[in-house]
């Protein structure tokens, strides 16, 4: 049995997002209905197997993570601060984010995130945060 559009659309929406009820939304799936749809599709193996085949065929024809970071470097360099923003959350899904235990929460570590996140954000946008501050 073929995966109707709806199934395809949720397989390909799932690659990008790895959230099932996001999937099932851009899938078309209503909204109030997309949290269970979504757990359902996930149980299909057909559809669990068209992930799978979409999974190889992005590792195989299309380095993602360095297009991305193409997209994120391009942002940021002509301050695109919120396509900065998005390409990171990309990389992050793709990548898989690190879990809570794996954040460094010492102050030298929350330090270097900040200093990190500040890069990114920029010399313009981190003077209009600090005056919002009222430092």
């Amino acid at each position: 049995m073929a995966l109707n559009d709806k199934q395809e659309k949720f397989a390909q929406a799932y690659i990008l997002h790895r959230n099932a009820t996001e999937a099932a939304k851009t899938a078309g799936y209503a909204a109030s209905s997309a949290y269970n749809q979504g757990y359902r599709n996930l149980q299909n193996g057909e559809i669990k197997e068209r992930i799978e085949e979409l999974e190889n065929t992005l590792e195989t024809s299309v380095d993602v993570i360095t297009e991305i970071e193409k997209q994120y470097e391009f942002a940021k360099a002509n301050g695109h601060t919120n396509s900065a923003i998005k390409a990171l959350e990309l990389l992050s899904r793709i990548r898989g984010a690190k879990s809570e235990k794996e954040i460094d929460i010492s102050p030298e570590g929350l330090d270097a995130n900040i200093v990190d996140t500040l890069k990114i954000l920029g010399k313009k946008k981190v003077n209009e945060l600090i005056k919002k501050c009222g430092f």
